[in-house]
């Protein structure tokens, strides 16, 4: 998939307080979510669909991904 990121407005979990070692989530055109390391902006980025976006979400809601 091949997504511009020109323009995207990234940002910050409100939870995140302020640290560097962060990721930024923009919300970009026709639904798809991009992701990207706040240490490297100019890195590259993750862009899911707007299904794959809602897997992701709900796998991180049901505890999925928690280390056990």
């Amino acid at each position: 998939m091949n997504v511009d990121l020109t323009g995207a407005r990234w940002f910050k979990s409100s939870r995140s307080q302020g640290g560097a070692d962060c990721v930024e989530v923009a919300f970009l055109g026709e639904g798809h979510v991009g992701i990207r390391d706040s240490k490297n902006p100019t890195g590259p980025a993750l862009v899911f669909t707007p299904d794959e976006w809602d897997a992701f979400t709900a796998g991180v809601n049901d505890g999925e991904f928690d280390r056990a």
